[in-house]
């Protein structure tokens, strides 16, 4: 199973990007999609999640401003990001419960894509 994730790059204070985590291989499904971040020099924080039933959960820091959601067929998961400021930079990775077979789950993190805000 490989998480790919695109639409990083560079975007001015106030602008708007939307990330897109595509999962492909060999699984029943994606129980949990979730989008997490690392600045340079910080750790790794959870951004936002979003579960097969639609329930949602975001980070404090981004509430009100990013949107995660989900097309369950198409195995994908996006991050809608607006309002971006200079604090948002980092590299935004994707990561999946995915229910292999049965009862087997797996976590599952993508590459990462660099999302850059700057003027």
């Amino acid at each position: 199973v490989q998480l790919v994730e695109s639409g990083g790059g560079l975007v001015q204070p106030g602008g708007s990007l939307r990330l897109s985590c595509a999962a492909s291989g060999s699984f029943v499904s994606i129980t949990v999609m979730e989008w997490y971040r690392q600045a340079s020099g910080k750790e790794r924080e959870l951004v936002a999640t979003a579960t097969s039933d639609g329930r949602t959960n975001y980070a404090d820091s981004v509430k009100g401003r990013f949107t995660i959601s989900r097309e369950n067929a198409k195995n994908t998961g996006y991050l809608q990001m607006n309002s971006l400021n200079p604090e948002d930079t980092a590299v935004y990775y994707c990561y999946g419960t995915v229910l292999i077979t049965g009862r087997t789950y797996r976590g599952v993190w993508g590459q990462g894509t660099l999302v850059t805000v700057s003027s």
